[in-house]
Order: structure tokens, then sequence, then C-alpha cells
């Protein structure tokens, strides 16, 4: 049994380089909002910001290949795994009832089975407790019953009570103990687990910087199907950070993580695919996942789509739908600067439209 509300504490920032040669650039280090909304606060491992770097505008012609952009640098994002079915009937009871949102009926039924000894409903009392879930969120109850269930070897109690000791939650914070709990989780297969530890070791401040490491870690966790860790590695293998540079391998990575709905990973695997870069370009389906990502709300992804759309690069020109996906995206902070200077110049009716569909969009008046 998996739980599926663990939470990771931070979001990750991975900085991408410009995309070469034609008209769209890839995202710069911005978080999609749904990302934000799911970011706690970590004041016990947080990473120091990143520089903020100017954001290429894509130009409506071809253009010369930039330089890659500096190694990524990492913070612990939010992540949600469905969980499979259990050979342990009471168990199963027991999830089903946490996953109808029949909370209290989980715990009492956890707690009959945690009473018998059971690790997997000790590590579900420990989720009920902490995130309030048919009970008082109570951190230190929480985790007394992680720790019983990560001693009876329990690799997600192991990762929930890391993550618990990281942030100081229900005891004094414990980095030690968190990276060693982490470790185990991940030898035991837990990819929330190598995933973190993975980003411990690229950020080089709980642990020393290792950026193989990181990336062995970051294989084992994309290969049991994070998209994070997909998303990471792709990354990684972009910028030749930890492995050799490979730009198809990168692109089918983003694919992955793109498919389960990855907002970061449909954003670069839709520039890719516009642009033909480790992957045959494929401009209609680059404009249908931009459009896909708009709608989820990357900003990203609205400042590209408005471009394509303005300047009718690789779909019909549509300025009205253009301009206001241009709008949108400048209340999120992706303003832009000569899609402004085309929105002066476009006729007031036009520019009156376009205004009002941002609006909304926005839920504005």
């Amino acid at each position: 049994m998996k739980l599926p509300r663990i939470t990771i504490l931070a979001t990750l920032l991975l900085t991408a380089p410009a995309a070469a040669q034609l008209q769209i650039t890839p995202p710069a280090t911005t978080p999609s909002p749904s990302a934000e909304k799911q970011k706690p606060k970590s004041p016990a491992n947080k990473a120091p910001p990143p520089a903020k770097k100017k954001e290429a505008a894509p130009a409506p012609k071809p253009s010369a290949s930039p330089k890659p952009a500096a190694a990524p640098k990492p913070q612990l994002p939010a992540t949600v795994i469905p969980a499979p079915p259990t050979d342990t009937p009471g168990v199963d009871l027991v999830f089903g009832a946490y996953q109808r949102g029949q909370y209290k009926t989980a715990f009492e039924l956890a707690t009959a089975r945690a009473q018998a000894g059971d690790p997997k409903a000790m590590t579900m009392l420990g989720e009920l407790y902490s995130n309030a879930m048919g009970i008082r969120r109570d951190y230190a109850k929480a985790l007394e019953w992680y720790k019983r269930a990560s001693d009876a070897g329990d690799r997600e109690a192991m990762f929930a009570l890391a993550m618990l000791r990281i942030s100081g939650r229900g005891g004094p914070v414990d980095k030690g103990e968190a990276v060693k709990l982490m470790a185990s989780a991940a030898k035991l297969g837990e990819p929330k687990a190598a995933y973190n530890l993975a980003l411990l070791y690229l950020d080089g401040q709980t642990l020393p910087q290792d950026v193989k490491r990181s990336a062995e870690l970051l294989r084992q966790a994309a290969d049991a199907g994070l998209p994070e860790a997909q998303y990471a590695l792709a990354t990684f293998y972009k910028e030749g950070t930890g492995v050799p540079k490979d730009p198809e391998r990168a692109v089918r990575l983003l694919q992955a993580a793109s498919l389960a709905d990855n907002v970061d990973a449909e954003v670069e695997y839709a520039i890719a695919m516009f642009n033909g870069t480790g992957t045959p370009k494929n401009q209609p389906a680059a404009v249908a996942l931009l459009r896909k990502a708009s709608r989820q709300g990357s900003a990203i992804a609205q400042n590209r789509l408005a471009w394509v759309l303005i300047n009718g690069t690789g779909a019909n020109a549509d300025k009205i739908e253009g301009f206001k996906w241009h709008l949108v995206a400048k209340t999120a902070g992706k303003g832009d600067p000569e899609l402004d200077k085309q929105l002066s110049d476009l006729p007031a009716d036009d520019r009156a439209k376009a205004e009002a569909a941002a609006r909304k969009w926005l839920g504005t008046k």
C-alpha cells in the first residue's frame, strides 16, 4: 500500500537553456503555478534562490543557438504517487476507506490493524495524523506511528519520517537521521526518497555535492515512473550534468513526464517538438500541448502560445486569442515588452476584445 498524500518539501527549479534555431525558447527558471500552490515551507532545508536571468523572447524568425544555461539548482517539489493494491485484505479495507475520503473509518480500521502489528496500518495512522484527516493534526503522534512502521521496515514510513525530521515537525530537526532514513527507503525502492536524495546531492548543503550520484538516484526514481524525476533527469541529459549530453534521451524523458501531466515537462516537450530539437518537428502537436499547459496555468506556455498565435507561426494567426494569452501571462509575471508594443498597435476594437477575453479567463471584470 502506498500513501498518496505524503508530501515533499518545496518546488524544483531547474534552469533550461534557450532552444536553438527557431521561434520558441524553452522556459526559464520559473515553477508552474500548480507547483507553487503545493509548495510547503521548509525552513530546515531551504536552498538559496537561484539568480534571476532575463528570459529571451521567442523570435518570429530563426535565430542562432545561444550558450547553455548554468547547471540546475534544486529544491524539493510536492509529489503525489497513486498507490497500487495490496495483498493484505485488512489493509485493503483501510486504504479503500482512505481513497473514498472516509478518513474516520480509515482511522478506526487502521488503529485496530496497527495494534495487531501491521506496519502499513501504522503508516496510514501517521498519514492521517500528519494531514489532519478524520482527526486533529498531531505531528508528534504522526512521527510516533511513522517511526514504528519504519522500524518494522516500511519504506514509505521511512520517507515520511525523513520529511518530518528535515522540517522539524513533531520533534527537533535532525538532518542526519533524515538522510539515513531517506537512503534506506531509496534502497528499498521508494522513488520519492531516491528523488529527494538526488536533490540533496545536487544541492550540496545537507550532503556533499555529487552530480553523478544525483543522476544515478534520479534515474532510479525516473525508471520507477516518478514524473518529477523524469523531468529533472531530462534536464541533466540536456545540460550534460552528471551524464553525457543526450538531447534525444532528454526528450524521451520529457515526453514521459508530460504524459503524466507534469506541466513543466509539457512546456519543454512542446518547445522541443516545435523546434525539432531531439525529436522530429511537429508544430501542430506542439501548439496543442502549449494550449494544454496554458489552460493548466503555465505562464511560460501562455507566453509562447501568444507568440505562436500572434505571429501565425505553426498555427493559424489569431491575434485576439494570442494577445489574450499575453495579458494572462503578464498577470503571472511573464510580461513581454515586444508583445506590449504590438498590442498597443492593435486596432482599438481588437485590443478591447483581447482585454475582455483575458479578464474573462482571469475571472475579473
